[in-house]
């Protein structure tokens, strides 16, 4: 099994700095070749790590997300495969894997043996960005048969009840999306996300990761000054779409995430 995602976070508490997530979907550019790159960000510095599975209709998904995800969808990958891509991964004894999923997916493959045949896969948890608690019962009950860890997300569109609702059925973390749109790097975060995170952690104690539009190790340090997870996947995958093959990719990925493990690291 891999690390509960409660003892990464503390375990980059310990070390004074948050913990570095890092998105790639399973299948891109192929299977193996996606096991090489998410491999790869694990070894260089990514603490918890975030496999999409592919999904036609991604609605919270910028560009670089729908084209990696279009790639996978296109060569066929299936929630099998993407089962298969965790089984295979290797974390570190302070690290966890976890799976982003859209709902339809999971609910498609079957709720419990979902959860169940991740957790056998040496996965921790699961986000379902466009899932709410309120439609989440079945879900509940299975992660917690299943011992996998869940996320559910807030914006700053959020109330504070919205919030209360949200954290009380997160087991992981709290995703916190800095934005209102679709995902993406851009050249500056939100000025919404602290305020959404102090809104955050004054009613939960459970660690609150932000996410959409970090393209930087300087972005990376700013966010890490005040959340608890750094979360960045389209510019790790604007990387590989634009790498030329399979071992410039590697070695994007390896340098980016080097840059943005020093960036949670340097307020330490």
């Amino acid at each position: 099994m891999n690390q509960a995602p409660a003892a990464v976070f503390e375990a980059a508490r310990s070390e004074n700095r948050a913990a570095l997530i890092g998105y790639v979907p399973a299948g891109f550019p192929t299977v193996d070749e996606s096991v090489q790159v998410l491999q790869a960000m694990l070894d260089s510095g990514v603490d918890l790590l975030e496999v999409g599975l592919p999904y036609s209709d991604p609605l919270m998904d910028g560009p670089a997300i729908q084209e990696s995800v279009e790639k996978a969808l296109m060569a066929g990958v299936t929630t099998t495969d993407v089962l298969d891509v965790v089984r295979r991964l290797e974390p570190g004894p302070q690290q966890a894997v976890y799976v982003m999923s859209y709902w339809n997916p999971i609910e498609r493959f079957g709720v419990d043996r979902f959860a169940r045949e991740l957790a056998d896969a040496g996965g921790s948890g699961v986000i379902t960005p466009d899932l709410t608690p309120e439609e989440a019962g079945p879900w509940i009950d299975a992660t917690d048969a299943a011992g996998v860890d869940r996320t559910f997300l807030v914006a700053p569109s959020s109330s504070n009840a919205r919030i209360d609702v949200v954290s009380r059925v997160c087991t992981g973390f709290v995703y916190a999306a800095s934005t209102m749109g679709v995902t993406g790097a851009r050249d500056a975060v939100s000025d919404a996300a602290p305020e959404l995170v102090a809104r955050v952690r004054s009613r939960t104690d459970k660690p609150i990761g932000v996410g959409l539009g970090v393209s930087s190790g300087q972005q990376a340090a700013s966010i890490a000054a005040y959340a608890d997870g750094v979360i960045v996947g389209s510019a790790f995958i604007r990387r590989i779409l634009d790498a030329p093959s399979l071992n410039e990719a590697l070695a994007e990925v390896t340098g980016f995430a080097a840059e943005l493990a020093a960036g949670v690291r340097s307020g330490a």
